[in-house]
């Protein structure tokens, strides 16, 4: 039986599961199986690894898209560049890490780039960030990474920052953090949503709800808004790729 499997925590709701243990009976995989594999702290990867023989990937979430790249024997261009891990490839015992969500990321969100979407706010600074970091300066989009707390980095701004005149100069904003994810869906980024109009472009990497308070409220204003379920499947496929000796690598 060839094993699959996510790792993460907590994992208290997972569309890689259902996504997966429907395609193999879509596509009659009989001899594959998909696990979720609650991991407390990145160390009992470790112990995972030595229990379960038929591992042959294994997606990665939060919290672990970093701490997990010392565990790994090789990495892929894009993540020695990113540092950050969404996908590991376990072959003849050895793990090679990944990252799909750039390709995910960049598929869903640039078809709805408009030229007036000069700069981006980026919300969070985790593994998801940094992908999206990555496709940003790919195609050229200046951008801030916003963060909790006060930060020397030049690109790193706190919230409170966030103003209308800013708004102007970067009217896309990113949330890459967990805020509003079920079950605390009632919970929203804290920015000045009052001062979104129609120029703006939200686009949410949660997928659950479809419709964070985050996109509510752009779309309150009139913003275009996007969530994240696209990018999820699409980097879903890709780790399939992956995990089958046919990753490509960006």
């Amino acid at each position: 039986m060839n094993e699959y499997g996510l790792i993460g925590y907590p994992l208290q709701h997972s569309f890689s599961k259902k996504y997966f243990t429907d395609k193999f009976e879509r596509e009659g995989l009989n001899n594959c199986i998909f696990n979720l594999f609650p991991l407390p702290s990145i160390t009992d990867l470790t112990t995972l690894l030595h229990t379960h023989k038929d591992l042959k990937g294994l997606a990665v979430t939060i919290p672990f898209k970093v701490e997990v790249i010392p565990f790994l024997d090789k990495l892929d261009d894009t993540v020695e560049r990113i540092a950050a891990v969404n996908c590991i490839q376990i072959t003849d015992g050895k793990l090679t890490g990944f990252n799909t969500d750039v390709t995910g990321f960049e598929k869903t969100f640039t078809p709805f780039l408009k030229n007036h979407h000069s700069g981006a706010l980026i919300l969070g600074t985790g593994g998801a960030s940094k992908a999206v970091q990555y496709v940003l300066n790919k195609i050229g989009m200046p951008f801030l990474v916003v963060t909790r707390s006060e930060n020397s980095q030049s690109l790193h701004i706190p919230y409170k920052l966030i103003t209308g005149e800013l708004l102007k100069n970067y009217p896309v904003i990113i949330n890459c953090t967990p805020v509003g994810m079920y079950p605390d869906d009632y919970k929203k980024p804290d920015i000045p949503y009052h001062l979104l109009s129609a120029l703006n472009y939200l686009y949410d990497l949660v997928y659950n709800p479809s419709r964070t308070l985050f996109l509510k409220e752009g779309e309150k204003y009139g913003a275009v808004v996007k969530n994240g379920f696209d990018m999820l499947v699409i980097q879903a496929e890709e780790n399939w790729k992956i995990w089958n000796g046919n990753g490509e690598r960006i």
